[in-house]
Formats: structure tokens, C-alpha cells, sequence
């Protein structure tokens, strides 16, 4: 009978053991979860902290770019209001817009080689005014620096937004 309660004694203080053990197991992995959901949590609001950081930085962009392209219009309306005063009546009326001008000035818009003309390329273009083509020349300018606005706020963009290229010179 002693024996019998020996045995039951070490069995009891190994189930005991082992049942102790199972627990500090299941702490350890309780808290190995909650270090990987802290983790997990961390992650996440430093993404939203990066995101939010590039949102306010885009608005800031774009509003730059945009203004500056706005003031590049306001410009060229400026420009070609004021074509009337500089390209006067008289100034249509005594020079004439060569045919070959005309195609040569269309093929450079379409960057495209120009076809070969038919006719007198010195001939006159017809209906075509020296205040036209001062008009179309500045619609092309205005053109050219707002796209050239534009390319400098996605260049601005770029650097904001790209670790990488904030790196190089």
C-alpha cells in the first residue's frame, strides 16, 4: 500500500509538473501572439504615418504645379491679347504667309517630316494672317512652358515621394 501511495504521489507530481508546464507553454505562446499583433499594429501605423506623410506631400506638388501652370496660361492670354497691338492691321495687310511656312510650321507641330509640295511653296497661303501665325506661335509657347510646369512638379513629386531618388545628385 505505501508503494501504491508512492506511486501515486510521483504520479500526481508529475501531472502536476506536466500540467504546469502546459500552462507556462500556453503563456509563452500567448505572449509570443500578442508580440506579433503589436507587431502587426506597429506595421500598420507606420504605413499609415508614411501614407498620410506622401498624401500632405502630394497635395503640396500638385497645388505647386498647378499654380504654376495657371500663371502660365494667365501669360499667354496676356500674350495674345496683346497680339492685335503688336501685329497690327497693317502688318497683315503688307506680309503675306508663304505656302511652304504654313507646312513646314504644321509638320515641326505634328513632328512630322512635311510632304512634299505641290506648287510654289512662296506662293501665299490663303487666309492665313502674320497675326494668325503669332497666335498659334504663342498658343505653341504657352503649351510648351506648361508642359514644362508640369514636368518639373512630377520631377518635385518624384523626389518627394522616392527614397531612392533623393539619394542620387
Amino acid at each position: 500500500m505505501v508503494t501504491l501511495l508512492i506511486l501515486l504521489v510521483i504520479a500526481a507530481l508529475i501531472g502536476g509538473g506536466v500540467w504546469q508546464q502546459s500552462r507556462i507553454d500556453a503563456a509563452k505562446n500567448a505572449t509570443r501572439s500578442a508580440e506579433n499583433r503589436l507587431r502587426a499594429v506597429e506595421g500598420e501605423r507606420d504605413t499609415a504615418r508614411e501614407e498620410t506623410r506622401l498624401a500632405r506631400e502630394n497635395v503640396r506638388v500638385v497645388t505647386k504645379y498647378v499654380d504654376r501652370v495657371e500663371t502660365v496660361y494667365v501669360a499667354g492670354k496676356t500674350i495674345t491679347k496683346e497680339i492685335p497691338v503688336y501685329v497690327t492691321p497693317e502688318a497683315d495687310a503688307a506680309c503675306t504667309v508663304p505656302l511652304g511656312f504654313v507646312r513646314i510650321h504644321d509638320a515641326a507641330a505634328a513632328n512630322t517630316p512635311p510632304e512634299p509640295a505641290p506648287g510654289d511653296p512662296d506662293a501665299p497661303a490663303a487666309g492665313i494672317a502674320l497675326s494668325a501665325v503669332a497666335e498659334t506661335v504663342a498658343d505653341n509657347y504657352t503649351q510648351y512652358h506648361a508642359l514644362g510646369e508640369q514636368l518639373i512638379g512630377l520631377q518635385d513629386y518624384v523626389r518627394t515621394s522616392c527614397p531612392a531618388a533623393q539619394a542620387s545628385p
